[in-house]
């Protein structure tokens, strides 16, 4: 009897649980365990935090992955009207820390509104395109540019120009899945080119302190003036980014060996848990350990766009993509960033930073996708 209430018990625990994504996902978790293990050695008790932050992002997951995506669609406008509300908080009452005003003080706990945005947003447009499905109009793309746009401005104005570029691709990708038109696109990616062209022709001229940029703050200025020229500030602003790629280009092909990075270990290497930890495992596991990791993630993104394209409706195909899109858009930034291709703008590597928010998020977002598949296998059934 007892061992067929395990069975029971078993079966209901991963009867939710894709086994491809989240066989997946658990060698991700494995692989980035041991380059975390390297990154915190002098500090051993962040590891075993991230270890909890681990276990209550599973939890989270698994809960996720039971709601159905119709709950979650009534749920898609009270969560992101209040996640807006925290967000005007924020901004008119938030607590100050390292010159940013990202926190909210609730008395018995300080929260980061903008982290529930990366999900809201998605969930709001999903929502908003799935009531217009039978006919979508021009005007209609234009109410979901701005209602993406409010919490962008929001976050941005914190400063979080990180988490504002996150939210941001989280809300174009819905946009896009639902038909955006590629006209309205190329204009857009054309001024772009043209202006990151015009970054590093007139780089000499526009970084000089006396030239402001309109819409961001001289620290955001300097983070993009250091990108074009790290070699200006080597001890200040560029000292991240000429320390990540040293880190980056040492490990060769084959990289020096776990727990033998000098740069991470002579603690030449800032943020090297969190933010530049990528550099951690380029050092250590060299080009061969960098592509193991983005074939995982290849994987992994594939896998849940397949999911995301066999949803059985606008709602959870929408949702499904922008999620999975998202998880590419984490690394890309990161690794990025990381590189020196792409200005240090606080983005985590997905799954292998050290960090509990972004871990219970980006777990949040994959129990969200076995949701969506789960409830299309019931409804096949």
């Amino acid at each position: 009897m007892t061992a067929i209430n395990l069975r029971e018990l078993w079966r209901r625990l991963v009867d939710p649980i894709d086994p491809v994504l989240f066989g997946l996902l658990a060698v991700l978790l494995v692989y980035a365990l041991m380059v975390l293990a390297s990154a915190t050695n002098d500090f051993i008790g962040r590891f075993y935090s991230q270890l909890v932050n681990l276990g209550v992002a599973l939890a989270v997951m698994r809960v996720a992955a039971q709601i159905p995506p119709q709950r979650l669609m009534h749920l898609a406008l009270p969560v992101y009207i209040g996640g807006l509300l925290l967000l005007v908080a924020v901004a008119l009452f938030g607590d100050v820390s390292k010159g940013a005003r990202r926190w909210l003080n609730l008395g018995f706990a300080r929260i980061q509104p903008s982290e529930i945005m990366k999900i809201a947003m998605p969930l709001m447009l999903a929502w908003y395109f799935q009531k217009r499905e039978a006919l979508l109009r021009w005007k209609d793309y234009v109410i979901a540019v701005a209602i993406l746009a409010v919490p962008v401005l929001l976050i941005a104005k914190q400063p979080d120009l990180g988490t504002a570029i996150l939210v941001l691709a989280s809300g174009f990708f819905v946009i896009f899945l639902a038909g955006l038109s590629w006209k309205l696109i190329l204009p857009v990616a054309v001024a772009g080119v043209i202006g990151i062209g015009a970054l590093v022709a007139f780089e000499g001229e526009i970084c000089q302190p006396e030239v402001k940029w309109p819409l961001l703050k001289d620290y955001q200025k300097h983070r993009v003036c250091t990108l074009l020229d790290p070699g200006s500030d080597p001890l200040g602003k560029g000292f991240h980014t000429i320390q990540s790629t040293i880190a980056v280009g040492s490990g060769g092909v084959l990289g020096k060996g776990w727990f033998k990075g000098t740069q991470t270990h002579l603690e030449f290497l800032p943020e090297r848990h969190t933010d530049f930890i990528f550099a951690v495992l380029s050092e250590e596991f060299g080009l061969v350990g960098n592509a193991f990791l983005l074939i995982l993630y290849a994987l992994f993104i594939g896998r849940a766009l397949m999911i995301a394209a066999n949803a059985p409706t606008l709602f959870s195909r929408l949702l499904g993509g922008s999620i999975s899109l998202i998880f590419f858009t984490y690394a890309f930034v990161n690794m990025g960033m990381v590189s020196g291709i792409l200005p240090v703008v606080g983005v985590p590597l997905p799954f292998v930073s050290y960090g509990g928010t972004a871990l219970v998020t980006l777990m949040l977002g994959v129990g969200i996708l076995m949701s969506i598949n789960r409830h299309r296998m019931l409804v096949q059934k």
